[in-house]
């Protein structure tokens, strides 16, 4: 049902509340949270001793889940400023809480069992693809018929590709693929947050055009009620952004899987909704060069033995070249930046 905050009032307007809740809920509320996971944390997040050696000083005893703060905080404004009677919306808390509870039990017991790898991989990626496949199964349906299975082209605007029955297992592979993507490149203070800030908010412009009735003028499908994504992006970019204060460096707190895994599994969720799949690979090229780094070192590793980057992901590769910290987040957050505007001139 609508709440009182959401009755009558633009998709714009409700964008702007959504983002100024989240961002002043995420302020307020930041410390109380770093202070009570603090308080039950003693060790803090256990920190990869193959990783960079300077994070075992630098970062040792920092508390992790702060992507509680992000939910949390994004789910209340989304609540609020969206209507929750669309399918796009409710899917949307749906993958919040479901990806948010898998990286909740693996940070928990990664803390309990001071141990970097705490839920198997292959538990964590079957329930990772079991709520892919509900949500996909429900954003397909949701999309008008003859457009719900086809991918888009950029730039190629009229071209599309159908590919039927296999675009719910390809919807799949996206959201848990963009899961698992943001969640290695949560290794830097304030590298995620900055980069998923920057992805959000080309998807909520995205959004807004593709549920205009004239979407078709801005090289866009029309997508019945998309704009509703628009209020979700807002929530997101504001609970990222009010995180962002506590986790720069030197970071009060961290993201952990809480919030990586869920914050990555809704912008592939968001792809899908607007029908900007490819595009979602190419404005989140600096998640996609991070994730490709992985396969790269291990497949290489396993033919030669040696490894073909210092260290994986890449922004430790950098860190080992003797980058500062900093420059290497700047780097990657420009990267991600002009990826965005590149992919927004394409749609002009």
């Amino acid at each position: 049902m609508l709440t009182i905050l959401n009755i009558g009032l633009s998709v714009p307007f409700r964008a702007g509340l959504a983002f100024m809740i989240a961002l002043l809920l995420s302020l307020v509320c930041g410390y109380p949270l770093i202070n009570f996971l603090r308080a039950h944390q003693k060790l803090g997040q256990p920190i990869r001793e193959d990783g960079p050696q300077s994070h075992l000083k630098t970062k040792k005893g920092t508390p992790t889940m702060g992507g509680l703060l992000i939910l949390g905080t994004s789910i209340v404004a989304i609540i609020l400023c969206a209507n929750i009677r669309y399918h796009f919306v409710w899917v949307s808390l749906l993958i919040l809480v479901m990806y948010g509870a898998t990286g909740f039990v693996d940070d928990y017991w990664k803390v309990k069992r001071q141990n970097s790898n705490a839920m198997t991989a292959q538990t964590k990626l079957f329930l990772q693809f079991l709520t892919a496949l509900v949500a996909a199964s429900i954003i397909t349906a949701a999309t008008p018929r003859g457009i719900n299975t086809v991918l888009t082209m950029p730039y190629f605007h009229r071209f599309f590709i159908n590919l039927s029955w296999l675009y719910v297992p390809f919807a799949v592979v996206v959201i848990s693929g963009a899961s698992n993507a943001v969640n290695l490149s949560d290794g830097l203070d304030g590298l995620a947050s900055g980069l998923l800030i920057i992805a959000f908010t080309f998807f909520a412009a995205v959004a807004y055009y593709c549920g205009l009735h004239n979407a078709v003028s801005y090289h866009m499908l029309f997508i019945p009620r998309c704009g509703e994504v628009t209020v979700v992006c807002a929530a997101l970019i504001g609970s990222c952004l009010g995180f962002l204060y506590f986790n720069k460096p030197k970071a009060k707190v961290f993201m952990g899987d809480t919030g990586s895994l869920a914050l990555g599994a809704i912008l592939g969720a968001i792809g899908i909704m607007t029908k900007h799949e490819i595009m979602l690979a190419f404005v989140g090229g600096v998640f996609v060069a991070e994730t490709l780094s992985v396969m790269i070192q291990v497949l290489y590793f396993k033919k030669t033995g040696k490894r073909f980057f210092r260290m994986a992901p890449i922004h430790h590769h950098f860190e080992q070249l003797g980058w500062p910290e900093k420059k290497v987040v700047f780097s990657f957050w420009g990267t991600a930046l002009i990826l965005a505007l590149i992919g927004s001139i394409i749609f002009m």
